[in-house]
């Protein structure tokens, strides 16, 4: 330690002043600077607070002088004793170094030696454990593992060597037994066993001695002495082979005992619910036709089948309502029928908890489950569903329809519970073989009724009836003609000659021709609207109701072709789909699309040029109709395009031909629309004409002393004009909508113009005159910002009418400006100003010389 004082003789050690001993330096340790509240500052303070003699604290400052020795010696003693401090701490530290270092050295060889352990370790692991699994060492010999493995393989073949030749010498024994003396006493005692595993042994013993006697003894007889050949060629053995008993009579009779036996010991465990004899029975019958006696006699027995057996008699539900709802084609359908969902809900239930029982019972379960879930279906399920659709094919196609429909639903529902319920497999879903099964049941159930192209006629058949009944007066009032027709009703009367002129006696006949139900009949004349006790030779009554186009049989067509394709969607398979709609929609093309609003725009058509040459107002009730034909052809596009073109895209080229006959057929009812508009614009022009032709000539040149209060209103010319157009826009707005009646209206508003500018040009007009032609124009105008023409019509397209009617009343000066301003138009101005009363006068003149 180089004669330093240690640390803790330091932590003791003082320091004095070199004058006295009573003037002590200040004591500190290492302690001291170690301390957590050492500061620097309050250090430096107490050692000059100690330095300074009391005397000089308390005396005034002013009589003695500062001595700085005091604080000197004190901070010279402090800086030896903090240098002795240093030394000491260096020393502690150069130790603790060393010892750390000696630490670090011994830790990674430590660390050292436990790696190369850990390596060891790890490496006699790996060789163990690729001697466990018979991999070859490293010098080329086989592992421990390997030769346990083959150890036990040999053993496992010795076992089965062992086993086999225990099963031969018991069926030698046994031979020998049924061949010398007649009698399988062995057997019998293992028969008796109690024990299971005894009487599969039995079963398994037995079929073996029945395939030994089919090759030593073909014929099944005793051969007592001799030799010879069998009845069917096979040689025979010598006399001492022969068995002295018919060893394969016995045999046989003893298996059919044994499978008896273990038949009702089966059916006694399954009594009293002891699940594991049923299944040693189960085992041991599997030896007989592969288990099929036993599977078949646990199905027979069931109660389930017991109990419907005695029910299958049972009388469909005899709810009336359920059965006029369901041929009904407005009502809703009433879904399943209440027999046949009450047997599929039992249904559910007994297979869920049976399959349970199966599981335990047998070890083949599958196979059973397979079995008693065909029974259910091929005969419990089957025999109700076909009693219910026998009933509603007796009302009508559609209730077989909806109660196809209803059926396949419902038992579909059934399938997929008892999928998702597992039930052998139970909470898991079930195996993909039982999955197969209940999907190839579901499916043969009702294969009969979608053979070939059966279902979508059942379709067509139905629709069809239903849409001839429903237009069956609608096409009769079409039928009928009547001479000289003055009204729209009465021209509607003349059409329809592309039908049958006689549509009664055609509906009549197609009823009787085909095996309709009764009440299916009755159903379809309350749908065209006829008695059921109706008189086939009685003549129908129709009336102009009966010929009006109805939105609301437009909508019934509508639903009850959305219901066959919603059916078809559920029944038919999906690549039937596209054919499937085509074959509906066609016939809602025809019998909505021609049969009846074709048929009334043509009569419509017929209506409105009729009008064309009317010495009276035209009558334009056709326009009536007109709303509810392009409410109906806005659905039938609708519905084509948004709803059945989109189930059709599967298959382009069946998409491509609806969409054509689709478009023809529109495009075709389009065409006649416009046709009619036309017609009644046209029709319309030539009354207004006839009209404008009734204006006298005295109306635009009144005399001098003519009444100014009959100056003051319109010419009658000019009112009739006004109220037939008034009275045509009113029919027209209540027919047309949107663009088509402002296109409508603009062609009206032109027509107007036109004949009115080419009617001023054959009339002199006087000054007074003038103010009669302003006050027609006004009307005219006034008349025509009336109409929704939207941006059809021009914006001021009727001002012309006023400027016109202006040049009548203003003064040579204002004319003059006029023809100024007038540009191109100024020659179509001249001929208006040419008639002019004054027209030859000197101002008019000059005005005119401008141009």
């Amino acid at each position: 330690m180089s004669g330093r004082p240690s640390v803790d003789a330091a932590s003791i050690l003082t320091h004095t002043t070199s004058r006295t001993a009573a003037n002590r330096g200040p004591a500190f340790t290492l302690d001291t600077f170690s301390h957590k509240d050492f500061i620097v500052k309050d250090f430096i303070e107490a050692l000059s607070d100690a330095a300074v003699p009391a005397s000089r604290k308390s005396g005034p400052s002013g009589h003695q002088a500062f001595d700085p020795k005091p604080l000197i010696r004190t901070f010279e003693h402090a800086q030896s004793r903090l240098n002795a401090l240093s030394s000491d701490l260096e020393e502690q530290e150069t130790e603790l170094s060393g010892a750390v270092r000696r630490a670090e050295a011994q830790h990674n060889q430590n660390v050292d030696t436990l790696g190369r352990k850990l390596d060891q370790a790890i490496d006699r692991f790996q060789r163990l454990d690729s001697s466990l699994n018979g991999n070859p060492n490293d010098d080329g010999s086989d592992g421990g593992g390997n030769a346990a493995v083959r150890i036990g393989e040999r053993l496992e073949e010795l076992d089965r060597q062992r086993r086999r030749a225990e099963d031969a010498m018991q069926l030698i024994r046994c031979w020998q037994e049924v061949s010398d003396r007649g009698e399988l006493s062995e057997l019998e005692n293992m028969r008796r066993a109690p024990k299971g595993e005894q009487r599969v042994r039995c079963a398994h013993i037995a079929r073996q001695l029945l395939k030994i006697s089919a090759r030593l003894d073909p014929d099944g007889t005793p051969h007592p002495n001799g030799t010879g050949r069998a009845p069917n060629g096979v040689k025979k053995r010598p006399v001492g082979q022969q068995p002295r008993h018919p060893a394969r009579e016995i045999i046989e009779k003893f298996l059919e005992s044994l499978e008896q036996d273990l038949l009702v010991q089966f059916d006694e465990n399954y009594r009293r619910q002891n699940y594991d004899g049923m299944r040693d029975c189960a085992v041991a019958l599997r030896d007989f036709n592969e288990g099929s006696s036993v599977m078949t006699t646990y199905v027979n027995q069931h109660s389930f089948f017991i109990d419907r057996n005695q029910l299958i008699t049972e009388e469909l539900s005899g709810d009336a309502d359920i059965w006029d709802r369901l041929q009904d084609p407005d009502a809703e359908p009433p879904g399943v029928e209440p027999t046949l969902q009450s047997l599929v809900d039992e249904v559910r239930i007994v297979v869920q908890e049976e399959s349970t029982i199966i599981k335990r019972a047998f070890p083949y379960y599958d196979e059973v489950l397979i079995r008693f879930l065909q029974r259910i279906f091929q005969q419990s399920i089957q025999s109700r569903l076909e009693m219910v659709l026998e009933q509603a094919s007796e009302l009508s196609s559609l209730a077989f329809l909806r109660s196809l429909q209803a059926a396949r639903t419902y038992i579909a529902t059934l399938v997929d519970d008892l999928k998702s319920h597992g039930l052998t497999e139970h909470p898991e879903p079930v195996t993909s073989q039982i999955a197969g099964v209940l999907d190839q049941q579901l499916d043969e159930l009702f294969v009969p009724y979608f053979v070939g192209s059966s279902y979508i006629e059942r379709e067509k058949k139905n629709l069809e009836e239903l849409y001839s009944s429903l237009l069956l007066k609608f096409t009769i009032y079409q039928s009928r003609r009547r001479k000289n027709p003055t009204t729209y009703f009465g021209s509607l009367a003349q059409r329809g000659k592309e039908l049958a002129a006689s549509a009664r006696e055609a509906y009549m006949d197609r009823l009787d021709s085909t095996d309709l139900p009764a009440t299916q009949k009755a159903m379809l004349f309350r749908i065209a609207g006829l008695k059921e006790d109706h008189n086939e030779k009685k003549e129908i009554e129709v009336t102009e109701e009966d010929g009006r186009i109805s939105l609301a049989t437009a909508k019934r067509m509508l639903k009850w072709l959305a219901e066959g394709v919603g059916r078809g969607l559920e029944l038919s398979p999906s690549n039937e789909t596209p054919k499937d709609v085509q074959n509906l929609l066609n016939l809602l093309l025809t019998h909505m699309g021609e049969v009846y609003l074709e048929t009334a725009l043509d009569a419509a058509s017929d209506h409105a040029a009729s009008q064309e040459t009317s010495k009276t107002p035209p009558d334009l009730t056709h326009l009536s109709s007109l709303h509810s034909i392009t409410t109906i052809l806005h659905l039938l596009q609708q519905t084509t395009t948004t709803i059945l073109l989109p189930l059709c895209t599967p298959n382009l080229t069946i998409r491509r031909e609806i969409e054509k006959a689709t478009s023809t057929r529109l495009l075709t009812l389009e065409s006649k629309l416009s046709n009619i508009l036309n017609l009644t614009i046209t029709a319309a022009m030539n009354w207004v004409a006839k009209c404008l032709a009734q204006q006298k000539k005295t109306d635009f040149r009144p005399k001098d002393d003519a009444d100014l209060t009959l100056l003051a209103s319109e010419t009658p010319a000019c009112q009739s004009v006004t109220q037939f157009l008034t009275r045509a826009a009113t029919q027209s707005s209540a027919a047309l909508s949107g663009r088509n009646l402002s296109l409508f209206l603009a062609e009206l508003a032109r027509g107007l113009r036109s004949l009115v500018l080419e009617h001023l040009r054959k009339f002199s007009v006087s000054l007074t005159g003038g103010l009669v032609v302003s006050k027609d124009m006004t009307k005219y105008v006034e008349l025509v910002r009336g109409w929704p023409t939207g941006e059809e019509l021009e914006p001021g397209a009727m001002d012309v009418l006023l400027e016109v009617a202006n040049l009548f009343v203003i003064g040579p000066e204002a004319l003059r400006e006029r023809l100024r301003g007038a540009g191109q138009e100024a020659a179509e101005l001249r001929g208006y100003i040419g008639k002019r009363e004054d027209a030859g006068s000197v101002g008019v003149q000059a005005a005119l010389s401008t141009v």
